[in-house]
């Protein structure tokens, strides 16, 4: 069975996803970067080690990184998983855990990568938004693409409203992602493009609220 590390920085409401989702991996520990993050007692509550590093605790963000990534290899984990950490991280952390390193992001990358999706996509009038679960590269937000999940905007929509019905799918396929990660069914190409290995039927990398059940 995979082991998992995953890396929060407030209240965790992904990782509580993950948590509830049983899936076929062992979850080592939960770091936060924050000591007062709700997602520590969460992962408390759920007889998981969770262990806060505190990012003002270091000058730069090499030093935190290299602090992080040490307290990460004390449990040895096949896959980190981002999940509402707010750091970006250094191109040398990114490398170390190359191919084994997701993010989940709230748009349909590559569109708004960065902050205050839902408010962009508003203010761009798109009418469909969503997530993405990623490889992480050293380009922020650019990383290879696992799954992804969309959303119409509707008439008078705010960006709570939105933002809530996206976080709904992010919910759903980031368990899937890790699903498929601890399956050994997910491949990236010299291209990186992902390739989902033995796809059934009834899956797919891209989740819309307008498909038959």
């Amino acid at each position: 069975m995979k082991s998992i590390v995953i890396l929060i920085s407030g209240r965790g409401s992904n990782m509580q996803a993950i948590l509830e989702a049983r899936l076929p991996v062992k979850i080592a520990a939960v770091i936060s970067s924050s000591p007062n993050a709700h997602g520590l007692e969460i992962a408390r509550q759920h007889g998981i080690p969770a262990h806060a590093l505190n990012h003002r605790d270091h000058e730069t963000r090499e030093e935190f990184d290299t602090a992080l990534a040490a307290k990460i290899n004390e449990f040895n984990p096949d896959l980190v998983v981002l999940a509402g950490f707010m750091r970006i991280l250094t191109p040398k952390f990114v490398h170390d855990y190359n191919a084994r390193l997701i993010n989940i992001h709230p748009s349909l990358l590559p569109a708004f990568t960065g902050l205050n999706t839902h408010a962009r996509a508003l203010t761009e009038g798109v009418k469909i938004h969503g997530c993405t679960v990623h490889f992480v590269t050293p380009n922020l937000d650019k990383g290879p693409i696992i799954v992804q999940a969309a959303v119409p905007v509707l008439p008078g929509d705010t960006e709570e409203t939105l933002g809530a019905r996206v976080l709904e799918q992010e919910h759903q396929i980031y368990p899937q992602a890790i699903r498929w990660f601890a399956e050994d069914r997910l491949t990236v190409t010299p291209d990186c493009n992902v390739i989902l290995q033995n796809q059934q039927p009834v899956e797919s990398a891209l989740r819309s609220p307008w498909e038959a059940p």
